[in-house]
């Protein structure tokens, strides 16, 4: 009984602490730390979590890579305004929880917004959605590429005579 008791007593001290680094979040950026929480955008809609976002660079394009797990296809718009690529979005609870299902992924809206540097050729953007997945490959434009410069061979120095 007394194990029971003591680790009922660390469960508490843990949830009180994570919800302490999760209101010292919020605090300083804003933003919602726990996944049921919503929070306004400029548009007046609301978002619910973020996806990770990976970024490379190929030889000839920008890869990027969200993950997405549980968003369908025709959930996701992905467009390009003002030099951003903007992914937004939203994943549905499932139909067979019910109000007092525990979740930990995060459900409902989600927006995010990746400023693109100069040089790419945004009219060619593909975009792929498997397995949760979502990969961008952005071409670089011609004058971007890496190219080779030739060295010349410089004639002998002259001495300067004093």
């Amino acid at each position: 009984m007394t194990s029971t008791f003591l680790a009922g007593d660390a469960r508490q001290t843990l949830d009180l602490f994570r919800r302490s680094v999760d209101q010292l979040f919020e605090n300083v950026y804003g933003l919602p730390a726990e996944s049921g929480r919503a929070a306004a955008l400029p548009n007046g809609s609301q978002w619910t979590f973020s996806p990770v976002i990976e970024t490379a660079w190929g030889d000839s394009n920008l890869q990027l890579r969200a993950i997405l797990p549980g968003v369908a296809q025709q959930d996701l718009k992905v467009s390009v305004q003002n030099n951003q690529l903007i992914m937004e979005g939203e994943r549905k609870t499932p139909e067979n929880f019910k109000n007092n299902a525990h979740a930990q992924l995060a459900y409902g809206r989600f927006y995010a917004a990746v400023t693109l540097p100069s040089g790419l050729n945004v009219d060619k953007l593909t975009c792929r959605l498997q397995d949760g997945i979502l990969d961008i490959q952005i071409p670089v434009t011609e004058q971007m590429k890496p190219r080779q410069v030739q060295i010349q061979s410089g004639e002998a120095r002259k001495s300067i005579s004093a």
